[in-house]
């Protein structure tokens, strides 16, 4: 930022007040023009502006243009990532790898196919040669994901044929990121701490023998040593959160970019862009600093009258941030259930059992049940908010020792598959996306410099 002396603050003020006053459109205005703000119908339904092969989420039925509850279930290539997930379970594997395979490739791998496919994703995660040194360790930030975006571009740089956009080299250029960017996150931080929290510097190289969550825990801890069970979460983690339609900010951003015809590089910082947006990848985190809010604003977390209060007072905009929200509660689709909050609780009990942290479980659970009595008393809803994936999401990202700096880069990792998929998706459409809209502005009469006030 530019110093500036008084005057020019106060002049920059002004204008800045300015541009809010002449910016502002009432929504009433969106209605008269029968526009669809935020691209949402009126009962809360999205506008559909694409078709998808990747993913898939159901949270309702649609009835007479009615939105009808119902258990959610998300789809990956049309297969419900519940049975995927416990299929994956069942003899106690992790299948992350399987996933990034049936989202790129809509099929389901045989055991020599993913074999095969395991030993491209470990060859392709070598850092171009002194990458780390110029690009990450020379330049630090102070956020992960901004140095995440600047690393992911500057891969740019070292690929001999960044800008074309047939399907091998998009294909050969997503692997290659979905290989690396556990890596760019990992090494982003623990230099941010380094440089800025002077903290010891200690970087480990990925192991060709370990999967990409058992990496993850193995680069972020000092000794390298991690359970199956932390493995295990860990990689239900990168699962659920891999993919989530073509409706979501992020893969819609993805979408948008790889339109105009721009390079693979770009169009994933563009994802990474979307999900930094607090309004979209960063609820987790939020939930974490609402679920501290409660704990250092009660005396006894156990006593449910205590709890059921103060969040009275949140929804009352009296306490938290102000905002009238129980984060965690609630979805955009999802009516009933939210499939990978219930997924994830599940393991996130058993989780914390291990690491004898049962009684925080149970209060995250309290807070959901009280916290839906609440929303559907005082809304007079037919049916409670569906605690969402967020909610017990930061919880388990605590019990495996993950600081919250990388919640949402953890996001990102993860969903590098699913905006993968959506590009490659994309770049066969060959059809730049570009929607109308209406202009307010009334022709004026120019007037010459000379002539002004």
């Amino acid at each position: 930022m530019i110093k500036m002396n008084k005057a020019q603050e106060e002049k920059l003020c002004y204008y800045a007040n300015e541009i809010a006053k002449n910016n502002k459109i009432d929504k009433e205005t969106y209605e008269n023009y029968r526009i669809k703000r935020g691209l949402r119908n009126k009962n809360g339904t999205g506008v559909l502006v694409g078709i998808t092969k990747v993913g898939d989420v159901c949270g309702y039925k649609i009835e007479d243009e009615e939105k009808i509850p119902c258990e959610g279930e998300l789809f990956y290539r049309g297969y419900p990532l519940t049975n995927l997930v416990k299929d994956i379970e069942s003899d106690k594997r992790l299948g992350f790898e399987e996933v990034i395979y049936l989202l790129l490739f809509n099929r389901l791998a045989n055991i020599e196919e993913l074999a095969s496919f395991k030993n491209i994703l470990v060859e392709e995660r070598k850092l171009p040669e002194h990458f780390f040194e110029d690009i990450i360790l020379k330049v630090p930030g102070p956020d992960i994901m901004n140095k995440m975006m600047r690393s992911l571009l500057a891969l740019y740089t070292y690929d001999p044929n960044p800008d074309a956009n047939d399907a091998r080299n998009v294909l050969s250029q997503s692997l290659s990121l979905i290989s690396k960017i556990s890596q760019l996150a990992i090494y982003s931080y623990q230099v941010k701490i380094h440089n800025f929290d002077k903290k010891s510097l200690i970087i480990h190289n990925p192991k060709e023998d370990e999967t990409i969550a058992e990496n993850i825990l193995s680069m972020l801890r000092t000794n390298q040593e991690y359970s199956k069970e932390e493995a295990e979460i860990l990689d239900l983690m990168l699962i659920i959160h891999a993919e989530h339609g073509g409706g979501n900010n992020s893969a819609f951003a993805t979408h948008v970019v790889s339109s105009s015809g721009t390079d693979t590089y770009s169009a994933m910082a563009a994802g990474l862009a979307s999900l930094k947006g607090p309004r979209h990848g960063g609820a987790n985190l939020k939930v974490s600093k609402m679920l501290k809010d409660i704990r250092n604003n009660v005396c006894d977390i156990e006593d449910l009258e205590e709890v059921e209060s103060y969040l009275e007072k949140i929804l009352d905009r009296k306490a938290f941030d102000k905002k009238g929200l129980i984060y965690g509660l609630g979805h955009a689709v999802y009516t009933l259930s939210d499939p990978r909050a219930v997924l994830l609780k599940e393991k996130a009990k058993e989780l914390s059992k291990i690491k004898k942290r049962d009684k925080d479980f149970i209060f995250i659970e309290n807070v959901e049940k009280l916290g839906q009595k609440l929303i559907m008393q005082r809304q007079n809803r037919a049916y409670p908010p569906c605690a969402n994936v967020d909610l017990y999401s930061g919880f388990v990202y605590d019990m495996l020792d993950i600081p919250e700096e990388l919640y949402l880069p953890m996001f990102a990792i993860a969903r590098t598959v699913g905006w993968s998929a959506h590009r490659l998706e994309q770049i066969e459409d060959s059809k730049i996306i570009r929607p109308a809209y209406k202009s307010l502005n009334q022709v004026k009469d120019y007037i010459p410099l000379n002539l002004r006030k």
